[in-house]
């Protein structure tokens, strides 16, 4: 097993330790024999210091084990899960900065009992083999939790974004053509931008773009798309070069992830094409005048679109990021789902959630996603259009009331669906939920709107417990294997309580 530097420090701590607490020995009796202080001993065994040869020689003297044993890389079988996974990709890359931690502090909480926390990562390695678990997994979950240890709102990239455009003289409530991005990143970048390249392309005519570095940088963007979406292309890769940010995807779609500065990089950039695209101050001016509206009306955010040359999409992204600073909605949601005309499979490609309230989740699950869902709903009545509308014309909007009935919470919950441009066969809806509680009310004037449906969802049909429903498009097999799991328990507390109080059966 390769470890560096400062993981052998770790290794031999950890070996030190388990060795002097099999032997019985305490600190200052294994100090008092090595000819050391307690507390250097102490910083040896946390991995913090690392002793010259001659200590080395001493230690190992008084365990009774080889120099060479003592400063192998290796760990009996009961440790050597932690060394794994202190020499790992994820705590190599796992950005433990962001959350005020270092490495060393990870490898405090298992120096106490080391065997027990030997068997606890062995556990967690193997469901991590079960389940297919890989590093990038964690880094796109930390990415998730550093967004939402700051409500997902980030001033300083707020800032650059102001700063950019008005050292470009960039308009602020309307659509900046992609032309004019286009033409800083050439002049002042000295980018060259091919916009023919990916359409005709066997293989990559699906992705968005494709950064090539060189003498000259190329960025490739697939010439089918929107406007919009091209505008946000170049104003994302504008970001990088603004923000100085050298750690990139090249991709639009991840193909691989190699570094969290990677992950990190590629959402500022995107944070500050939103910004800059959709600009704070006017965007927050409009929203506020929207929301004081007694009733709901969707026309509102299709003129939004066309203001701000966004995408439904870019727009409801946008919003997870002023509504929680701005107005106070913080417990709120963001997903999107694919849905293919003519099937019934409804694919959930991502989700955001600032809500303490766990739903909705679980991309992963390969189970029927509620067919209630204002956002399915949408997707059908889009399937169901005839001719299929195009792609780059108005969304349909609908809004709803969704209660959660597992976990006895409602949303006021907006969606927006349209075809895809690069897959016009395959269609797309946006939706963004807020928490109906007291602030809700009185921020959103028509999330109360009568005129508004009341929805009774779940998560997933297999979860649900309801019997009347229509909708239903799979048997509530999970729910059921809950339930008989319940009702076992039950019965056997009851049997147990009947041997107690000496009512045998």
């Amino acid at each position: 097993m390769e470890l560096n530097a400062d993981l052998v420090r770790f290794v031999l701590g950890l070996k030190l330790k388990a060795l002097r607490q099999q032997r019985g020995l305490t600190l200052q009796d294994v100090a008092s024999r090595a000819g050391l202080s307690v507390s250097y001993l102490s910083e040896i065994e946390k991995g913090k210091k690392f002793p010259k040869p001659d200590k080395l020689i001493d230690l190992a003297s008084v365990f009774s084990v080889s120099y060479e044993e003592l400063i192998s890389p290796r760990l009996d079988e009961r440790l050597d899960p932690l060394a794994a996974v202190f020499s790992s990709a994820f705590v190599q890359e796992f950005p433990f900065e962001l959350f005020g931690l270092t490495p060393e502090d990870l490898f405090q909480l298992f120096t106490d009992q080391p065997t027990k926390a030997g068997a606890l990562v062995r556990t967690f390695l193997e469901i991590g083999k079960m389940y297919d678990v890989q590093v990038e997994h964690f880094l796109f979950a930390a990415l998730r939790s550093y967004q939402q240890l700051h409500n997902n709102y980030f001033p300083e990239l707020e800032e650059a974004a102001r700063a950019f455009r008005a050292r470009y003289d960039l308009p602020a409530g309307e659509p900046i053509p992609p032309e004019r991005l286009r033409r800083i990143l050439e002049e002042d970048y000295g980018y060259r931008i091919d916009t023919e390249t990916l359409p005709q392309h066997p293989v990559l005519h699906g992705f968005r773009s494709v950064f090539a570095e060189g003498p000259q940088p190329v960025l490739f963007v697939n010439g089918r798309l929107l406007p919009a979406q091209q505008a946000f292309i170049m104003a994302r890769e504008l970001g990088y070069r603004f923000l100085d940010m050298k750690e990139r995807a090249i991709t639009s779609s991840w193909l691989r992830v190699e570094s969290f500065d990677q992950v990190l990089n590629n959402f500022r950039a995107s944070y500050f094409a939103g910004a800059l695209l959709l600009d704070e101050a006017t965007l927050c001016a409009d929203l506020r005048t929207f929301l004081s509206y007694p009733h709901w009306d969707g026309a509102v955010l299709r003129a939004f679109l066309k203001r701000y040359g966004a995408t439904p999409e870019m727009l409801c992204y946008r919003l997870t990021e002023l509504l929680p600073q701005h107005f106070g909605l913080r417990e709120l949601f963001f997903l999107r789902l694919f849905h293919r005309p003519g099937t019934d499979r409804f694919q959930l490609t991502k989700v955001f959630n600032l809500s303490r309230v766990p739903v909705p989740h679980g991309i992963g699950l390969g189970e029927h996603y509620c067919r209630r869902w204002v956002a399915i709903q949408l997707l059908r009545r889009l399937a169901a259009q005839t001719p299929p509308p195009d792609p780059g014309g108005d969304p349909l909007v609908a809004a709803a009331r969704m209660h959660f009935i597992n976990e006895d919470a409602t949303f006021f919950t907006v969606a927006l669906a349209r075809p895809l441009v690069l897959t016009p066969e395959q269609n797309a809806c946006v939706a963004i939920g807020f928490l109906l509680d007291a602030h809700c009310r009185e921020q959103v004037h028509f999330a109360q709107d009568p005129a508004l449906p009341d929805l009774e969802v779940n998560l997933t049909c297999e979860r649900c417990p309801l019997t009347d429903c229509a909708e239903r498009a799979a048997e509530p097999e999970v729910y059921r294997a809950q339930e008989a799991q319940r009702e076992r328990e039950a019965a056997l507390e009851a049997l147990l309580e009947a041997v107690r109080n000496g009512r045998l059966p």
